[in-house]
């Protein structure tokens, strides 16, 4: 690559974080270009015909419950800039005998649907709805700062605790609500009952009921496109095509901030990074992984509990017993006969996304880490035990296996599409511990994917606070800059 001395920083990696970062530092004043290596933008936040012409598909992400959450998202009007649809239902969860849990936006509303544990969901999940500002915050970046909330911090631990113990059922007399809250955290893809996974799937049931999981209209490129627009506008570049391997391949520029895992971070640094750092981000553990089927269907899922058609997000795993089995067979390192299926049909909602009459269904299952199953069948199979029928709908479907999907993604490592596994230790530590985990020890190098501080989602958290980062320590500039659109942006 040719010297260029007109640049103020690199960002290596166009998914929403490495995005997040340039569109802050543009908005900053300097000089911006994005180096991505694939021919197309987003990483695993794009949307792209998979299977047959007209169905249009979601790469990675598919739902975003943080969308309407984060700081980051918030300050730069991402709901001003594309439509967010937010449904009356935010996930459903299909249990035997045709029964089914919903969770609808409205928390009350779900209550009275699961007969006499709807006290206890109250009970759980009021409060932390009720203090959504406060829970993501700390769910955010904060347990690297002195909490604001301490007596919120107190409340959402204990109830952390809980969910996340073989106590997990002592508030629950039923089957649904206590299936329908483990679906959520199932999103994890760790041991259940766990404090990592109960702690992230509390937070997003919260979020369903407090700012609900949107949709974004057109697909999760939507976002991606967003910030690109946005960074364009403010004089930045983007360079497609452009597989970067080394630190030395790039121009000089004063600020370098790296969309990318920490193992990946040693091998482009070549040795520079002082050793003790290097062996710890050597040490960052990657977790388990997705298997992925986008599926084409000549009509919607024919659920049998009708309330399900309307869900735009839906659990697919059975009780909370069958769920807990299918993930903990994961974790040991086995693929599971009856799988935990996380599911999205967005064209319920979203009429780009098929056909007229048509539909698309976005599906993905939990395997260990490098698999090279096609889960195809065994998604299939899942829905239809709740929706018989399902597999004459079948009009066309594309599998990736977890091993390709990392061969679309470096960041999903073995399938990984949290990019590090979540557990309680690598919350606070990720990827090193530090009250600054974005800052590396070589001279304006940032860390600013997914496996930094507050870890994985589609928020741009790890982006910004990366790019805050180096405003502060590289030009000494201590306010945000305005994210907000203006005419034209």
């Amino acid at each position: 690559m040719t010297t260029d001395q007109g640049l103020d920083a690199i960002v290596v990696g166009s998914g929403p974080n490495g995005l997040a970062a340039a569109v802050t530092l543009a908005r900053a004043g300097l000089r911006v270009r994005v180096y991505e290596r694939n021919p197309q933008i987003g990483g695993g936040a794009a949307t792209a015909e998979l299977t047959l012409h007209g169905f249009r598909h979601d790469v990675g992400s598919a739902v975003h419950p943080l969308a309407l959450a984060s700081e980051f998202f918030q300050k730069f009007g991402l709901k001003d800039r594309i439509e967010l649809k937010v449904p009356e239902i935010s996930f459903g969860h299909p249990l035997p005998g045709g029964r089914a849990g919903v969770a609808w936006h409205d928390i009350e509303r779900t209550a009275s649907g699961l007969g006499r544990d709807g006290p206890a969901w109250l009970r759980l999940l009021g409060p932390l709805v009720q203090n959504i500002n406060a829970i993501a915050e700390l769910t955010g970046d904060a347990l690297l700062r002195v909490p604001r909330h301490p007596l919120m911090l107190a409340r959402f631990g204990l109830r952390t605790l809980e969910q996340g113990s073989p106590a997990w059922n002592w508030r629950f007399s039923g089957v649904t609500a206590p299936a329908l809250l483990t679906g959520t955290f199932a999103h994890s893809i760790g041991r259940l009952p766990s404090p990592s996974t109960a702690g992230a799937g509390l937070t997003l049931a919260a979020h369903a009921h407090a700012r609900g999981w949107p949709i974004p209209i057109g697909g999760s490129g939507a976002i991606v496109q967003a910030l690109a627009d946005d960074l364009l506008a403010h004089g930045g570049e983007i360079v497609t095509d452009a597989n970067i391997t080394s630190l030395k391949e790039l121009p000089p520029a004063r600020i370098v901030l790296l969309d990318v895992t920490p193992r990946a971070l040693v091998d482009l640094a070549d040795g520079a990074l002082p050793a003790r750092y290097a062996a710890s981000l050597r040490s960052f553990r990657y977790g388990n992984a997705v298997a992925k089927v986008d599926f084409a269907l000549s009509e919607p899922v024919p659920f049998t509990a009708t309330d399900l058609r309307r869900a735009p997000t839906l659990h697919v795993g059975g009780t909370r017993a069958d769920q807990a089995r299918a993930e903990n067979a994961v974790a040991r390192g086995r693929h599971a006969e009856f799988p935990y299926v996380l599911a999205a049909q967005p064209s319920i909602l979203d009429a780009t996304r098929a056909p007229a009459g048509k539909h698309t269904l976005w599906a993905y299952t939990h395997v260990p880490a490098g698999s090279t199953h096609d889960q195809t069948e065994q998604i299939t199979r899942q829905i239809e035990r709740f929706a018989p029928g399902f597999r004459d709908t079948i009009l066309a479907s594309y599998s990736q296996t977890a091993a390709q999907m990392q061969n679309h993604n470096p960041n999903h490592v073995g399938g990984d599409i949290a990019a590090g596994a979540i557990s309680m230790t690598q919350l606070v530590r990720r990827p090193v511990l530090s009250g600054d985990p974005w800052r590396t020890p070589l001279a304006g190098v940032y860390l600013c994917s997914s496996s930094t501080s507050p870890g994985p989602g589609v928020h741009g958290m790890c982006g910004y606070r990366a790019a805050l980062s180096a405003l502060a320590h590289e030009y000494n500039v201590v306010d945000p800059p305005d994210l907000t659109p203006r005419q034209g942006n």
